[in-house]
């Protein structure tokens, strides 16, 4: 490129010579002309040798490009965050719908019409099992979980705690009650009601989900003090366990200086 330029300069400077044996320089228009050419290319050599613009350029197209890898990476988390969520309760709905499936198994008679006998521990139990009328209210409501149905199942789970107040399925109950408050974000009217699952059920196996979602209720509120104590009730309660590893999790998202 540059040699081109110096070509076009000569030649530019031939003109001039041939023009000036009959014009003076100041009045000749080549000349002038030519002298404005010349200044131009002066300053296109000059860019052209300012090889930082150019790297600013490559530089420029370089960023453009990552930018756009950035911005499809962060729709990718925005879409799993959106559907953490959404998959977190659909694994809870799952994990409970078999343990309920096995616990209606163990509460089947047996041959001769004896029952089982399948009470929880601390729990009280008026008819000693679970009857095919509790078993059936409970799939009722639970089922109106699974279709997320929550403000339909939260008024069966609650009439189930009444007709059925003996059933060895109480506490599960009374979980999914809590759980119908907590995923419509009714995180104040959530808290008693996991409360209860801690207070009247101390032997359920949803001690440790409760109690977590009493962590994760008062974290969504902004009680952090109130947050920390039961998440690391949770570590220490209930060690080398999923709810555990949740609440070591939250414990790490809590502000810095909190608690």
């Amino acid at each position: 490129m540059k040699a081109v330029l110096s070509g076009m300069s000569a030649v530019l400077a031939g003109a001039v010579l041939a023009g000036c044996e009959t014009t003076s320089l100041a009045d000749d228009p080549v000349y002038l002309r030519v002298q404005d050419l010349d200044a131009r290319l002066i300053r296109i050599e000059r860019v052209l040798d300012n090889d930082s613009l150019v790297q600013m350029a490559t530089n420029l197209q370089q960023l453009q490009s990552e930018i756009q890898t950035l911005r499809g990476e962060v729709e990718t988390l925005r879409f799993e965050t959106n559907n953490a969520a959404e998959r977190q309760r659909d694994l809870y709905l799952d994990i409970d719908q078999r343990l309920q499936a096995l616990e209606q198994g163990r509460s089947q008679p047996l041959a001769g019409g004896a029952s089982p006998g399948v009470a929880v521990p601390g729990q009280p139990v008026a008819s000693g099992a679970a009857t095919l009328g509790d078993q059936a209210s409970y799939d009722e409501a639970f089922a109106l979980i699974q279709t997320r149905r929550y403000e339909e199942a939260a008024a069966a789970f609650s009439n189930f705690l009444t007709v059925h107040a003996g059933s060895f399925l109480s506490d599960n109950a009374q979980y999914w009650l809590a759980e119908t408050y907590y995923v419509r974000q009714q995180f104040t009217a959530a808290l008693p009601e996991f409360q209860k699952v801690i207070d009247s059920y101390p032997q359920s196996a949803k001690l440790q989900d409760a109690l977590l979602k009493i962590g994760y209720c008062h974290y969504e509120l902004e009680r952090w003090d109130e947050a920390r104590e039961a998440l690391e009730q949770v570590e220490r309660e209930f060690p080398n366990t999923a709810a555990a590893e949740l609440a070591t999790e939250r414990l790490a998202r809590l502000p810095q200086g909190a608690g």
